[in-house]
């Protein structure tokens, strides 16, 4: 069992800033040999990727809270929980990510109040939170989150599938993203 020294947003502060940063999502791990997989990823990492999905919000199931129990369990790195759940649970699901091991939470701007509720709720319970953005909802969408989120995540693909190509639109997305947060006053990190 491997201890954290650092957890929530010290965790991810303590993060280097000379440098691009390797979140690997474990959505590609296999999950019959998951410590074998992290020990194998951990030396290369700065932080794990988790990505939970409710089948609603994206076409399939993805992670669960036990497993990020035991994943917390088996790494010193800090995780990142993106919940790509409907609005109705993402309140819950952050609470009990957070109760689980997660030291940063990503919620969906689409998700609405009850997204920004479950960003204040992360802050609560000791994580940080960022937001994402689909590739279809306009990028304007962030806005609201601007003043409480550390980062902002612009997805590249359509969600919940692998192997896409790079859409046409991330760049541009990029660009305006970055425009709508130096108008915003806000300096956080953007990933895509």
């Amino acid at each position: 069992m491997t201890m954290k020294t650092l957890s929530g947003p010290a965790a991810i502060a303590a993060l280097p800033r000379n440098r691009l940063l390797g979140e690997f999502s474990l959505w590609s791990a296999d999950l019959a040999n998951m410590e074998r997989d992290l020990k194998r990823i951990e030396p290369h990492v700065d932080l794990h990727h988790i990505d939970v999905a409710d089948a609603r919000f994206t076409p399939g199931f993805l992670f669960f809270p036990d497993l990020v129990k035991r994943i917390a369990r088996l790494t010193a790195r800090p995780i990142h929980v993106h919940l790509m759940v409907e609005a109705e649970i993402v309140e819950e699901q952050t609470r009990q990510f957070i109760e689980t091991g997660a030291d940063l939470i990503s919620v969906h701007a689409e998700n609405g109040e009850a997204g920004l509720r479950a960003v204040r709720l992360a802050h609560e319970l000791g994580a940080e939170a960022g937001v994402v953005l689909r590739l279809e909802t306009p990028v304007a969408a962030v806005t609201p989150f601007l003043p409480e989120v550390a980062f902002v995540t612009l997805l590249g693909t359509s969600i919940g599938v692998k192997g896409q190509s790079l859409s046409d639109q991330a760049c541009p997305r990029l660009i305006e993203a970055r425009t709508l947060m130096r108008q915003a006053g806000r300096e956080a990190d953007i990933i895509l």
